[in-house]
């Protein structure tokens, strides 16, 4: 009986998770976006509605190419309804380095000449925004909070008023392998971030902080060093978030 049991339940859960995939911007992209070959593995899972505002740009995808490893929209968060207001604009070049999810409700801008390099178990939750006009790279195991923003760019020119020289408008960000954040940060321009980084709550990044070391929490607005050797329990959980984040 018992066994019976969790075979009905696997099977209801299964059902229920392909019930909640976008079948028709699934096979679209995919099948529009990559060779046959790796298209026919759906390596690109869509949950939900999204909105393709632009596709045209270059989608390329590093490793072992594995069904739904890349999940758009992704029902991996304790929320579960979906707003419906998700959209991807992708005109320059996104790599991706493995698996990657994006929580609900997110928006992913690549911009014309922009390079977005997005790493190998990474993620960004619900609400999230990725607005890449330059360069961003996030490295391996980067998982961002709920309605965190990336943006490598000022959107407009600012000045100095006593000399008028113009300050560049866009600048790369870099986050290290294995950084972990709260919510609602935002990381802009120029943003460099060390490996083993953990990122509080409400954080607000805009500099280089590789030099404050490996193993550190940061947070505040603006970032300010809060703690040294402490870090997520990355070797713990590896094997757990490879199995519940994997389709």
């Amino acid at each position: 009986m018992k066994s019976s049991y969790r075979k009905c339940r696997t099977f209801y859960h299964k059902l229920k998770f392909y019930w909640s995939v976008n079948w028709t911007k699934t096979l679209y992209f995919n099948f529009k976006k990559f060779p046959f070959a790796t298209a026919k593995k759906l390596p690109v899972f869509f949950y939900k509605r999204v909105k393709f505002t632009s596709i045209s740009g270059e989608i390329q995808i590093n490793g072992n190419i594995k069904r739904g490893m890349i999940g758009f929209g992704q029902p991996y968060e304790l929320n579960t309804v979906h707003r419906g207001i998700a959209e991807i604009n992708i005109q320059g070049k996104l790599i991706f380095k493995g698996k990657f999810q994006f929580g609900k409700d997110y928006f992913l801008f690549v911009g014309e000449n922009a390079v977005c390099e997005l790493g190998n178990m990474s993620s960004m939750a619900s609400n999230a925004k990725l607005i890449c006009l330059e360069k961003v790279v996030l490295g391996n195991y980067v998982r961002l909070g709920a309605e965190s923003q990336i943006m490598d760019t000022n959107f407009h020119d600012i000045i100095d008023t006593n000399t008028g020289e113009k300050q560049e408008k866009t600048g790369p960000i870099f986050i290290g392998n294995y950084n972990f954040s709260g919510s609602r940060i935002s990381i802009m321009k120029n943003t460099k971030t060390p490996d083993f980084c953990t990122i509080a709550t409400n954080s607000f990044c805009n500099k280089d902080y590789t030099s404050w070391g490996n193993n550190i929490l940061i947070g505040g607005i603006p970032v300010k060093l809060i703690k040294t050797n402490i870090s997520r329990d990355w070797e713990g959980e590896k094997q757990q978030l490879d199995d519940f984040l994997t389709i």
